[in-house]
């Protein structure tokens, strides 16, 4: 993949740059407007401080620093906090998400095009993640964003390297929850799975005792938000900062889903003790973690290694299966004489440039090998697509 590179078409990335630079200007005004001050610089902490708490007063309470003045808070954080009292933050906000997407993921990608080759050579690092995941850098092209359309759209730039080829990707749904149903052998998630049922409605109904029909896109999306926080080892605190609701309710959500799944629960409980008897965890083709933080004294180090041992089997067999699926895709690709190679691997997704004529063989071989890299106790499954780039690839 590195050797192949991805090809940016770079009259693409020039445009859409151009038509953010305007969204820029546009967004500049109607802040300055809104500040009455023609000059105000939105990138300046120093004055965007002296604008919301001094001149616009939309929170009394915080006071700058002693000795220091106009030092005050004006991260993405507090300001999102304040964002209901004035319009004026989240056009702030708006501002500092599209100068970063210029800055960080849209004006640096020409500099790394090889004049050899024309194609971005990104640098795979294989043993670098200590969950085991390949990280990429020189440029990072698995942080190109895709939460939010702004961010989706730079993908338009990522194309074939030939007029008469395509993008060929496919992504894994939801593998980290397939493999703890399988580690953990929870049966009703295991059922839940292999009958194509969603996953997060069926959450919804267990931890809210519904019937999956009363199940409201709210509630789901809640249940979601419980399904990856037990993931990632996730207490009441910062699910209750995720959801914007109590602690004590989501306590109460947390004790609910581990009574609902009690497979997990002994499983989450008899990972954090494993782990500390013999100071690592393993991943289920036995790659180690070890995790010196569960002999700490430290309280709060001894928590995040409680996390660590919890969600580290998890997302390490994740890796484990990919890195696997891409050895066979790619050796099935050889063997299968087609036009198509792998180019890219963000995350639990693989892509794939290919001839339009081989597409479709391609797209079988991809979504055959990646759903077939281990059997599980649920199926995985790989969603396919092929586009004219990547962002056409959903």
């Amino acid at each position: 993949m590195e050797m192949e590179g991805v090809k940016i078409d770079l009259a693409q990335l020039r445009r859409y740059a151009s038509s953010l630079g305007v969204e820029l200007n546009e967004i500049q005004e109607r802040v300055r407007e809104m500040a009455e001050d023609p000059n105000l610089n939105i990138l300046s902490p120093i004055q965007i401080g002296s604008l919301i708490f001094e001149k616009l007063k939309l929170d009394p309470k915080v006071k700058p620093k002693t000795g220091v003045r106009y030092s005050y808070p004006t991260d993405e954080e507090t300001l999102s906090a304040l964002a209901e009292r004035h319009p004026i933050i989240n056009e702030i906000l708006e501002y500092r998400g599209v100068k970063k997407l210029l800055s960080t993921y849209i004006e640096p990608l020409p500099a790394y095009i090889s004049p050899v080759t024309g194609r971005i050579h990104t640098t795979f690092n294989q043993a670098l993640t200590a969950t085991g995941r390949l990280s990429s850098s020189k440029p990072n092209l698995q942080n190109i964003p895709i939460r939010t359309e702004r961010g989706k759209e730079i993908r338009k730039a990522f194309v074939p390297s030939r007029p008469d080829g395509v993008i060929v990707s496919a992504d894994y749904s939801q593998i980290e929850l397939r493999i703890l149903a399988h580690v953990a052998n929870e049966e009703a998630m295991i059922a839940a799975f292999r009958s194509g049922e969603d996953i997060h409605t069926m959450t919804a109904a267990r931890v809210f005792g519904l019937e999956p029909s009363a199940v409201t896109p709210e509630l789901r999306k809640r249940a979601k938000a419980v399904n990856f926080g037990i993931l990632y080892g996730m207490g009441e605190y910062s699910l209750s900062e995720d959801l914007g609701i109590s602690r004590a309710e989501a306590k109460r959500y947390i004790e609910s889903y581990l009574a609902g799944f009690p497979s997990i629960s002994a499983y989450l409980d008899g990972i954090k003790e494993q782990a500390r008897r013999d100071g690592y965890v393993t991943t289920m083709f036995g790659r180690k973690r070890r995790i010196a933080e569960l002999a700490s004294s430290n309280k709060n180090l001894q928590h995040f290694g409680e996390r660590v041992a919890m969600n580290s089997p998890i997302q390490g067999s994740s890796a484990d299966i990919i890195k696997i699926a891409m050895i066979n895709v790619s050796r099935k690709l050889k063997e299968s004489g087609l036009d198509a190679r792998l180019i890219l691997q963000v995350h639990d997704e693989l892509l794939i440039e290919a001839r339009r004529k081989d597409a479709d063989k391609a797209a079988e071989i991809l979504q055959t090998e990646m759903e077939n890299a281990v059997a599980l106790s649920v199926p995985l499954v790989a969603e396919v697509s092929v586009g004219e780039n990547w962002f056409d690839n959903k």
